[in-house]
């Protein structure tokens, strides 16, 4: 009668955690349908949702001035000396200047600026002493103290903007910045090198 007793005291537990595990579960799965899409949804795209096409720049074989009008000059140089510097370094680049009614491949457009920066110049000023001793040879020590100059120079800025004439957006943007001093002809000759140092990276590679 003990071993009875004890086998079912051990065989008890058992039964009721069964019996609880049998027991109706109280959470009940449920979804709500999805709502349906906008109605605009069907005509949009997603253009975030892809990469950008690569620009084909061979396909630009020509340009012409944006909104129709050549580049604003300023007291340093003139609308016509931008504008003559500008359309040498895109020439240079494979870009005809169109002349009648068709449309353009790029819109151009450049500006000129004169701004101002701060430049540093160290100069080392040396300084020592010396003499002579008993067998006449000369002793001496000398050192150097550098001395750090800033002040202040006018550089001119030329950037050039182009733009694709289908889309209006831009495709390619530099800036480049000379000395602004000078006679005429050397400014002539500043402008139009700055204008092709910004030009050195087109067609980006």
């Amino acid at each position: 009668m003990r071993r009875l007793c004890l086998i079912l005291l051990s065989v008890g537990p058992l039964y009721l955690g069964l019996a609880a595990c049998s027991s109706p579960n109280p959470y009940v799965a449920a979804s709500a349908p999805m709502p349906p899409a906008p109605a605009q949804a069907a005509n949009t795209f997603d253009t975030s949702a892809y990469p950008a096409p690569v620009r084909d720049y061979g396909a630009y074989r020509n340009w012409a001035w944006r909104n129709g009008q050549l580049p604003a000059g300023t007291a340093w140089a003139d609308s016509a000396q931008v504008a003559e510097a500008v359309s040498g370094a895109l020439d240079q680049r494979g870009l005809r200047p169109l002349h009648d009614n068709r449309p353009p491949d790029l819109l151009v457009s450049a500006d000129v600026r004169l701004e101002k920066r701060l430049k540093q110049v160290q100069d080392d000023y040396g300084y020592g002493y010396g003499g002579y001793n008993r067998y006449g040879n000369g002793y001496g020590m000398y050192n150097s103290v550098p001395i750090v100059r800033t002040y202040e120079v006018q550089v001119v800025v030329v950037r050039v903007n182009l733009f694709d004439a289908r889309s209006g957006q831009p495709v390619w943007s530099a800036s480049a910045e000379t000395g602004s001093q000078g006679s005429l002809s050397e400014r002539g000759d500043a402008l139009r090198q700055a204008v092709q140092k910004a030009m050195t990276a087109y067609p980006p590679s």
